[in-house]
């Protein structure tokens, strides 16, 4: 039975389009410009207004992270929509929990109207719900059924030793005549022949990293041109990780290495670390870069350098204290005083491994002292709030730091949302661009990419700083107790200080900064 609209004049409508991989060959029936044309003709039939059409080309239907997606319920949120028309139910999404949870979530909580045109499925009917859980169990059991299909497939690849990356491994480039198939890059091989020299000579792969930046050799990520989504000091310069892994990387001995990893499930894009045991490992299937002999000497050395490696230090502050000016975890290393003593001391990663870039400072400085220095600190302010608890009576000078502290967060909050509105808007603008021609596909996903990790940072802000009036008066509780432990501790424990601290941060001149999980104790410590 046909599905009509009796007042069309009260709707804004949402026309969404979806294609993926998952759908085959983009055969017509499903085609973009298929879809939009069957929705287009039935707003025309029915004299809808249409707001916009959103189209996710080359999007997964397992899980609801799409660019278009997000844009259309941004703009049901914020009252622009109030009808979503899809072909049918799959182009929607394929996974039946998220989808239910989508489509009743915003025909309830915003009153939209939901429509599949083929499926004949329309949330103003009383009887749909049985039908949308059989089409969904279908959708959803059809990608379980494509995702086993494509994981099989991949695997048989893989144990026949045919490469199926996206991109080669360093030093070798996919044969341009056979699919499926890596040849020797004989740009970057050189440079995997001069790694291994140089562990042979005795190099360790720090060293190794240090010769390679100070040759300015591009990494591995930047000559296979790989856009990183997060930069930090590293970005762009050989690390000791990277050559470490490399010399133990059974590739350049023309063995094929595979299987490393694999996602949670189809219905996530995470994944998983597989233990080296279940690799895939196939023999002498491509030209190999480095002879046996040589990686097998390599590997006997990283194996004795494991021995007599550095050893692990537990600290009171191990996993709280980071570079002021770098924003990395503080490392700790070993040093010998007189009378055959050892001490810790505190140091910058960043700056320990790219000390010639001067890419951060040293911050090298006692553990003890820094401890001892914390804990004081951590006292001060928690008698200090103790006191203020007793007296039942907060300072002038307190109240005021709290009232300023109000403003600042209504600041912070309002800064925020319009950032977010701005985002949002050039994520729109990018997209446009992108349909219309004027970006390629890779200027978009770099620009999309930043922008959306942006918003997500943003959003997570927000989130922390609306906390409700309840949640911050059940804070007050929480924080009168960590604080009575703390002050009648005999000794203190790793639980309790990350109960008490989101971070404590070193630096370059010295200086301890310590950011409390909780606003009264942050106050307290600028009485």
């Amino acid at each position: 039975m046909a599905i009509t609209i009796s007042n069309p004049m009260d709707y804004k409508v949402a026309l969404y389009v979806r294609l993926s991989k998952e759908d085959g060959d983009k055969q017509e029936s499903e085609s973009v410009s298929n879809q939009r044309a069957i929705l287009e003709q039935f707003a025309e039939n029915n004299k809808l207004n249409v707001f916009a059409v959103y189209v996710d080309d080359g999007f997964s239907g397992a899980n609801f992270d799409r660019p278009d997606f997000k844009r259309m319920t941004d703009d049901i949120e914020n009252g622009k929509i109030n009808m979503i028309v899809v072909k049918d139910l799959s182009r929607f999404g394929r996974n039946r929990v998220e989808q239910e949870f989508f489509v009743y979530k915003y025909s309830e909580d915003y009153d939209v109207r939901f429509i599949a045109i083929n499926d004949d499925f329309d949330t103003d009917k009383d009887d749909n719900e049985l039908l949308i859980m059989m089409k969904n169990w279908s959708n959803e059991q059809f990608l379980r059924d494509t995702s086993k299909k494509i994981k099989t497939t991949k695997r048989f690849k893989q144990q026949k030793g045919l490469f199926i990356g996206g991109k080669a491994p360093y030093g070798y480039k996919k044969s341009p005549t056979e699919k499926n198939v890596i040849v020797i890059d004989e740009d970057t091989a050189p440079i995997v022949r001069d790694i291994f020299h140089l562990a042979l000579d005795g190099k360790s792969c720090r060293q190794i990293a240090m010769i390679l930046n100070e040759r300015q050799i591009p990494t591995p990520a930047v000559h296979a041109k790989i856009n990183l989504t997060r930069k930090g000091p590293y970005s762009g310069k050989w690390s000791s990780e990277r050559i470490s892994f490399m010399l133990q990387n059974e590739v350049y001995i023309g063995n094929m290495v595979q299987g490393r990893s694999q996602k949670i499930s189809y219905k996530s894009e995470k994944c998983r670390k597989i233990p080296r045991e279940d690799w895939i490992v196939v023999e002498n299937t491509h030209e190999p870069i480095i002879d046996r002999g040589t990686f097998e000497k390599v590997a006997m050395l990283i194996a004795s350098r494991n021995l007599t490696r550095s050893r692990t230090y537990e600290y009171l502050l191990k996993g709280l204290i980071f570079c002021h000016e770098c924003g990395y975890p503080l490392g700790v290393i070993n040093r010998r005083l007189a009378g055959n003593r050892e001490m810790l001391y505190f140091i910058c990663r960043t700056y320990q491994r790219f000390t010639k870039y001067e890419t951060c400072t040293c911050h090298c400085v006692r553990v003890d002292d820094v401890t001892n220095a914390v804990l004081e600190q951590i006292h001060r302010v928690c008698r200090q709030y103790s006191e203020q608890l007793n007296l039942e009576q907060i300072t002038d000078k307190a109240q005021k730091m709290l009232r300023e502290e109000k403003r600042r967060q209504g600041k912070d909050i309002a800064g925020a949302k319009a950032r977010l509105a701005e985002i949002q808007s050039k994520i729109d603008k990018s997209y446009e661009d992108r349909l219309s021609g004027i970006v390629d596909e890779d200027v978009f996903q770099r620009v999309y990419q930043k922008l959306k990790d942006e918003q997500t940072t943003l959003r997570k802000k927000l989130q922390k700083l609306e906390r409700s009036d309840h949640e911050i008066e059940l804070d007050k509780a929480k924080v009168k107790a960590l604080v009575e432990r703390f002050l009648n501790a005999e000794e203190y424990s790793r639980e309790l200080l990350v109960s008490l601290i989101e971070r404590i941060e070193l630096t370059k001149e010295k200086e301890i900064l310590i950011y409390f999980k909780f606003k009264e104790l942050d106050v307290a410590s600028r009485l």
